[in-house]
């Protein structure tokens, strides 16, 4: 942590440029209050439980298309490294659905699931989907050879090197493809909740911005950055417990 302080210290002094150029009336103090403003709401709002009361539903559709997302992606990325049938029968469907914005599922989604949980949770899920599906191929498809013939020799069968062999070595890759795919869950997440939403914390952001409470939106914006920094943080220390074996990481 102490190696991230200039990283920091950059976000202090940009905050500290805010707040400068809004008290002094470098820009309008009404479109963007000082950060103090800010940080005084945000903490107005968290006391009260406001922001509880929006936040939880977000995460909750979050983690509930997120772990759907998991549990399809990964089989279907070991089978379609381990069978080629099944990866000439689903690599047409999928790269033609891959490329498609999430934000064009929701009118679709709506249409059958209606606008309530359902539908975002269903978004959460399409859009967390291929990152992990593509992720988990190529990280079948990246297994050294030498591996798995090696587990033949010692009479280890398919399913047996499926397991003990391949998913193993596969597992940086799968863990990269959810890591990206959370993110792209909590972006997703936001989108559908400002479009279709009646809650949701992205519902609060775009409701503070009609009602033009603009410290409040500020203050969800922030509550966005912090949720999506500590999802990432607590990922990254389950990636390093699961991959504990391959010695610990020295970044720069």
């Amino acid at each position: 942590m102490l190696k991230r302080w200039p990283g920091f210290a950059l976000i202090i002094g940009l905050l500290v440029l805010w707040e400068i150029t809004s008290k002094s009336g470098m820009v309008d103090s009404i479109s963007l209050p000082p950060v103090s403003n800010v940080f005084s709401t945000w903490g107005g709002i968290i006391a009260d439980g406001t922001l509880l009361d929006y936040l939880l539903p977000s995460l909750g559709r979050i983690f509930a298309g997120f772990l759907l997302a998991a549990v399809v992606a990964i089989p279907l990325g070991l089978l379609m490294g381990t069978t080629p049938f099944i990866y000439r029968l689903l690599e047409p469907i999928t790269e033609l659905i891959r490329p498609i914005p999430a934000s064009a599922y929701i009118p679709v989604a709506i249409l059958f699931l209606g606008i309530e949980n359902e539908m975002k949770v269903f978004v959460i899920f399409l859009s967390s989907l291929f990152p992990i599906l593509l992720n988990t191929y190529s990280g079948v498809r990246g297994v050294d050879s030498i591996l798995i013939d090696t587990g033949r020799t010692f009479g280890v069968s398919k399913i047996r090197s499926l397991f003990q062999i391949i998913l193993p070595a596969a597992l940086p890759s799968i863990l990269t493809g959810m890591r990206v795919s959370i993110g792209i869950a909590l972006v997703v997440a936001v989108v559908a909740e400002m479009i279709t939403g009646n809650s949701g914390i992205g519902y609060f952001i775009l409701d503070m911005q009609r009602i033009f409470q603009v410290a409040e939106m500020f203050a969800g914006i922030f509550t966005l950055g912090i949720v999506g920094y500590g999802i990432n943080f607590v990922f990254l220390k389950i990636e390093q417990y699961f991959l504990r074996w391959r010695g610990e990481a020295n970044p720069v």
